[in-house]
């Protein structure tokens, strides 16, 4: 790493929306590993994902924002608003990498995702040049990627909170307080973001 870099994790996904779960693992990542702080990555469509049932992605970016803006260990990053969609990590992972090339990037992501990650498009790539941090989700052991030398299976805290989960209930109108800071609450209800859900 050239000097005045930094190590910066890389954390993907849709945020719909962003709750404690997400913020915990960054902050996690931000403080037990090499990186210095954590991008959320917000993903205006992910190809694995169908679009049903996703929140516009302004609304999804802005909710990040709210919820880390106090926090200078992790940072909002709308780096995939300006490139080509769906969203390929690999592609956003080497633009970062050209664009600024005194930082190194590793990719954070969950056991859940790393027992799919070989339909990840370059996924080889993907480990070979950036590496990745891995927390453990409820069911999804790490496998024989786990063993892979560029994968680091973190003892991150288990919190088996979901964005399914956050929407479902809004759905039935029960309550996620504390289960999403309080000024993503309210920005929720303020703007009315997954009423189209009901």
């Amino acid at each position: 790493m050239s000097e005045g870099g930094r190590i910066i994790g890389c954390l993907f996904g849709s945020f719909n929306p962003i709750h404690v779960g997400h913020l915990i693992i960054g902050q996690y990542m931000a403080t037990r590993t090499d990186c210095t702080e954590v991008h959320f990555i917000v993903s205006p469509h992910n190809p694995l994902k169908r679009p049903a049932g996703l929140a516009d992605a302004r609304h999804r970016l802005q909710m990040v924002r709210l919820a880390v803006r106090r926090n200078p260990l992790l940072i909002a990053d709308p780096v995939e608003f300006g490139l080509s969609r769906p969203s390929y990590t690999i592609d956003t992972l080497e633009y970062l990498a050209q664009r600024h090339p005194r930082h190194q990037y590793r990719l954070i992501i969950g056991s859940d995702n790393l027992a799919i990650f070989t339909k990840w498009k370059r996924w080889e790539d993907v480990l070979d040049q950036f590496g990745c941090y891995v927390y453990l989700r409820s069911g999804h052991d790490p496998g024989k990627l786990g063993q892979h030398p560029a994968v680091t299976i973190c003892d991150a805290p288990f919190l088996d909170i979901s964005a399914t989960y956050i929407r479902a209930c809004l759905r039935e109108k029960r309550s996620i307080r504390y289960l999403v800071p309080d000024n993503v609450l309210r920005y929720l209800h303020q703007h009315a973001v997954f009423d189209f859900l009901r």
